[in-house]
């Protein structure tokens, strides 16, 4: 295979990889447990699918580029009928998986990445494990603890249902065209007992909330939820929301439903 095989499209994002070994890495950051299917987005010209088909998995593909997806059905066989010509981030996923749980692996396109973890958020009941390269800022963004100046609003969410890990960096040389940017691995597995004891919805607006304005205290950032002037003594609104662990936005939420009844 040679990389001049499909071109790059500035407006998809795309920056083929092209170290076999660090492919090879990502594909093994996988434990397959627990699923015996892989979702595969924006594999390009399938460097990274490659090593997928060489485990006792069932791989699938969806691309948007249709140039990528011509030349996956001339060269990769084995995918024949498993390659998904649409855009995951409006794709339907039970049309194919049908409520069956699978892992999610890419090298994601940097300008969605941050999107498609939240697709992936959304469909957590049916994916036990999320690997996959980000632009660095992002992958460390995603795995940050509280009192980071990066820790926000993905952290918390994506924390709150998975366990992550940062696992290595990628330098920009790797690819074709080159991006500006160093590129980061990382991992998310999810919790064994990743059903929350607040209401997941409410979290989510709780989070976003309190980080759309991070420089205030919660006190501040929450005002329009009208709570009890008694709730709002409480000492985790004097803290601003980079200082809240996951499980204190937890607790915070569950103390707004209770003063909600």
């Amino acid at each position: 295979m040679t990389m001049e095989k499909v071109k790059a499209k500035k407006h998809l994002g795309q920056h083929f990889l092209k170290d076999e070994s660090i492919a090879k890495a990502i594909a093994d950051t996988l434990n397959l447990e627990g699923y015996d299917t892989v979702l595969e987005i924006g594999p390009g010209m399938g460097v990274l699918t490659k090593y997928l088909l060489e485990k006792p998995v069932t791989t699938y593909a969806i691309e948007i580029d249709t140039e990528s997806v011509t030349y996956l059905n001339e060269n990769y066989p084995e995918l024949k009928d498993k390659i998904i010509s649409k855009d995951f981030l409006k794709f339907n996923i039970n049309e194919v998986f049908e409520g069956k749980q699978f892992a999610i692996i890419g090298n994601f396109p940097y300008n969605i990445s941050t999107q498609i973890v939240f697709r992936a958020l959304e469909f957590r009941s049916q994916i036990p494990e999320f690997s996959g390269m980000f632009q660095k800022e992002v992958a460390e963004r995603i795995c940050s603890k509280k009192g980071s100046k990066v820790y926000g609003i993905l952290s918390v969410l994506a924390q709150a249902f998975y366990d992550v890990d940062y696992l290595f960096t990628v330098d920009e040389t790797v690819f074709i065209p080159p991006p500006r940017v160093k590129s980061g691995v990382m991992r998310m597995r999810r919790k064994e007992n990743y059903t929350l004891p607040c209401n997941e919805k409410m979290l989510f607006s709780v989070v976003k909330m309190a980080f759309q304005q991070r420089r205030k205290t919660m006190r501040n950032s929450l005002k329009s939820l009208n709570l009890s002037d008694n709730l709002r003594e409480d000492s985790i609104f004097d803290l601003r929301p980079e200082q809240l662990s996951v499980e204190q936005f937890i607790e915070l939420t569950l103390k707004i439903e209770a003063n909600a009844v």
